[in-house]
């Protein structure tokens, strides 16, 4: 199932023991990288890499680190090792030339409901930077829903940079574990601004990532509002093993048939 606007979640970890499998079966991966990969990242062989995938017309998004990062921290150290962390991804961004690379915003009611003036502040600063980083490489960034129960924080930050290079990468599987709101009431809001979606299911309770269509989510649903709202928008299957992304490709082939008749 080899379409350009569709992509499955590979951490870049376990980029080097699946490569042959993403190139036989024509997968564009969404590479993921974690703080530890970051560090110990040799760039040249991520050269190497990236030109093997370009040369086998692959496609890629990237995911940055987001674990104990907060983009919008009120801590000065934990804000400056998260742009740290923010400003190494770019660089591998620079060598992979993705379409888009996302970001979670690290927004909590919980933790930043009294300060979200302060966390919104400190997030337009990050966010700039990566933007800036972004528009030299040529590539989209993303910010992620994952706590959020509906929006407004979302569409500040969006509106705040203000930029094409901005747009937000809506994540089904979260809204479904924390929004309050419906569907149609998120798209409202965000629907123009929708750039990557995160598709994977769950019956409400836990983050299962379980393949599209077999837990809870009304996935019909959910794409005839991506067709509305964002027709352009890359899909990233989101599952955890290669027998879920097997389940997770075959259960998503109607929906790529409607989106691609002609493949």
């Amino acid at each position: 199932m080899k379409a350009k606007h569709i992509f499955v979640h590979a951490p870049y970890a376990l980029i080097e023991e699946h490569l042959e499998f993403i190139l036989e079966r024509g997968i564009n991966p969404e590479i993921a990288f974690t703080g530890d990969t970051l560090d110990t990242l040799d760039p040249q062989r991520l050269r190497e890499i990236a030109a093997i995938l370009t040369h086998n017309g692959i496609r890629t998004t990237v995911h940055a680190p987001f674990m104990d990062l907060s983009p919008g921290a009120l801590d000065r150290l934990v804000l400056e090792a998260t742009r740290q962390r923010f400003r190494q991804v770019m660089d591998a961004v620079a060598i992979l030339q993705p379409l888009v690379v996302v970001f979670h915003p690290g927004y909590d009611r919980w933790r930043f409901g009294s300060s979200r003036d302060r966390w919104l502040g400190n997030s337009i600063e990050t966010f700039q930077q990566v933007v800036a980083r972004a528009a030299a490489i040529g590539c989209v960034v993303a910010v992620e829903n994952i706590f959020e129960e509906e929006p407004s924080t979302l569409l500040a930050l969006l509106q705040a940079i203000d930029s094409p290079l901005f747009r937000h990468c809506f994540d089904v599987g979260h809204w479904n574990l924390f929004s309050k709101l419906t569907l149609e009431e998120w798209f409202a809001a965000l629907g123009p601004f929708v750039a990557e979606a995160h598709i994977h299911d769950n019956h409400g309770l836990t983050d299962d990532h379980s393949p599209l269509g077999e837990a809870g989510i009304d996935f019909r649903r959910f794409f005839n509002l991506m067709a509305r709202h964002a027709p352009e928008a890359a899909w990233t299957i989101e599952a955890h093993n290669r027998e879920a992304v097997e389940r997770a490709l075959q259960n998503l082939s109607p929906y790529v048939a409607e989106r691609y008749p002609h493949m």
